[in-house]
């Protein structure tokens, strides 16, 4: 992957400048699944996922919640850290997910994110830490705790890189972005302890333990290959 000039990228409503799309990126995305019952997630997912005209996928009556820290490093469009809130939904039969909550470090990726798919980035503050096959990470926003996560990463669970489709369903400012997007990563076993600050944005899942943990490393990722954008 290479860097795309700068001379190509647009110019936001805001300033910022970002690349067009498909951003190729690579990086290790380190992911927990969480089992919420419906009646417990917070309004502003429940709004999101209204937005975004699509339906929860449901386990027992219990939604699907992903968080999951990202860094996306050199080589791609662009690097930087990422903290994603997610929910499993549907469209008919098709699965997707769509993001009540995300932060990043790039001031480009949050303007870009915003304006291709309408995924609702913020600017947060990261910190993170790799020694051997353990991570710890931490996301504050304006000086406020957020998520933080202390994981190890384990054996590869699957032989060789798989392609992984990943089609993300949103509603931002009175607009509707489905974006199919593709993960090629080596999938790890991950063994995950996230605190969540009660009070923050994610603090629904504070005290709720994964029933999943992948960690999803060596990652290419296309996103916004296929968009399908609508008012």
């Amino acid at each position: 992957m290479t860097e795309l000039r700068t001379a190509d990228w647009h110019f936001g409503a805001d300033g910022e400048t970002y690349p067009p799309e498909p951003w190729y990126l690579g990086g290790t995305l380190l992911v927990s699944t969480f089992l919420v019952p419906r009646r417990d997630l917070p309004s502003h997912v429940v709004d999101t996922v209204r937005e975004a005209a699509v339906r929860p996928v449901t386990v027992g009556g219990r939604a699907v919640v992903a968080a999951a820290f990202v860094r996306y490093t050199s080589g791609g469009v662009l690097s930087y850290d990422e903290l994603i809130g997610s929910v499993l939904v549907r469209r008919g039969g098709s699965p997707m997910v769509t993001i009540p909550d995300i932060w990043v470090d790039s001031a480009q990726s949050r303007t870009g994110g915003r304006e291709l798919w309408s995924i609702p980035k913020h600017l947060g503050q990261f910190r993170r830490e790799t020694s051997g096959r353990r991570v710890t990470a931490a996301m504050t926003e304006d000086g406020a705790p957020v998520a933080s996560l202390d994981a190890t990463t384990g054996r590869a669970s699957l032989p060789g890189s798989i392609g992984i489709p990943l089609t993300t369903a949103q509603g931002l400012d009175g607009r509707r972005v489905v974006s199919r997007n593709r993960i090629f990563p080596r999938v790890r076993t991950l063994d995950a302890a996230w605190t969540f600050a009660p009070d923050g944005p994610l603090g629904y899942l504070a005290g709720r333990r994964p029933a999943l943990s992948l960690a999803l490393t060596d990652a290419s990722i296309v996103f916004g290959s296929h968009v399908t954008r609508s008012a």
